[in-house]
């Protein structure tokens, strides 16, 4: 085959290629020599965290024909709990159950799914590079963090190993089960007022237990009074079990409350250094939530392109409200996406 005395080498490789009757993309030539754009992002949308939430996002981006990562180190907070419940059509299903057909739904899509901890991430003036283990990077449009919360316990013996299953913490989550039988609460100040009340409606027979000076009101201690709802303010020892279940509640005046359940407020801390570290804005509330990140309604943080939700958000603590927050993220970003590539034609 004659060639032109003068061609450049992708009209050469051009020509060949149609006289052969093969396709240019079947050649392996560098995008630079062919002077085409290098492609910039490894994915549209990296998720760190394979929780509701974060699956709940990555479902809903890789419908709508979006690259994902997710990345997972496969310890959600309530791994030590025996059901999901109040999550419809799930109800009653284990935390892994649900997590594996979750994954498992992912499948005919472009998600890509990692088990590894993901520790570092970087913004980027259009992106950000996350790095993924074994000195590995990638670089993503957008970044959703569904890393969760870690939570901090009373320091009462015995009460860790019961964490989850006697001792809990969402009456919506776990009350059914128990409603009726004697509770106790461990909580103090005027919000403990609320919660009883609260508690009331799944059992009768309820005690707070404040582990010290309660810090109520009189009008405070009238409320519980006239609903016989007992306040213990001694100090608690210890909880008594007998395997894996409450048994009672031991103060330190040697009285015992028997019990076969205790809720408890816990106090919520990051469970990732990301928010902090990528330089979100953080918010705490006095027993309850250390550095939970404010964002608007679909998740986005002060940090452009930067997505929180789960509980490392608003620190609601149900399944339920997890998951919608996932899906309206991923909404969201999907839409950003395609006004940012709209506006770059």
């Amino acid at each position: 085959m004659m060639l032109p005395t003068e061609v450049s080498r992708r009209e050469a490789i051009t020509l060949i290629a149609s006289t052969l009757g093969l396709l240019i993309t079947d050649v392996k030539v560098d995008a630079e020599e062919l002077n085409m754009p290098v492609p910039k992002f490894d994915y549209d949308v990296v998720i760190v965290g394979g929780g509701p939430s974060g699956l709940s996002a990555a479902l809903v981006l890789g419908r709508s024909c979006r690259k994902v990562l997710v990345c997972d180190e496969g310890t959600p907070r309530n791994h030590k709990s025996h059901a999901v419940h109040g999550y419809f059509s799930r109800d009653g299903i284990s935390p892994e159950g649900l997590l594996k057909i979750g994954r498992e739904q992912l499948k005919p899509y472009a998600v890509e799914w990692r088990g590894v901890r993901v520790t570092n991430a970087e913004k980027l003036d259009d992106g950000f590079r996350v790095d993924i283990g074994d000195g590995k990077s990638v670089v993503a449009r957008k970044l959703i963090l569904a890393t969760g919360v870690k939570d901090k316990l009373p320091e009462i013996d015995g009460l860790p190993k019961l964490w989850g299953t006697s001792v809990r913490h969402c009456p919506y989550c776990h009350g059914w089960e128990v409603r009726g039988k004697p509770w106790a609460f461990l909580d103090r100040g005027e919000q403990a007022v609320d919660w009883g009340l609260e508690l009331l409606g799944w059992t009768p027979n309820l005690t707070l237990c404040s582990n010290g000076p309660a810090g109520l009101s009189d009008a405070g201690h009238r409320i519980l009074k006239d609903r016989n709802i007992e306040v213990r303010e001694q100090k608690i020892e210890r909880l008594e079990s007998n395997d894996g279940a409450l048994n009672a509640i031991v103060f330190e005046s040697g009285r015992r409350l028997e019990v076969g359940v205790l809720f408890v407020r816990t106090v919520t801390t990051q469970r990732s250094p990301l928010p902090k570290s990528l330089g979100c804005k953080l918010e705490s509330v006095d027993g309850a939530l250390i550095d939970s990140v404010p964002t608007d309604m679909f998740g986005a943080t002060s940090i452009t392109g930067l997505y929180v939700i789960g509980d490392a958000s608003r620190g609601a603590s149900q399944v339920t409200t997890a998951v919608s927050e996932g899906s309206m993220a991923a909404v969201m970003v999907n839409k950003t996406l395609i006004r940012e590539d709209a506006e770059r034609t």
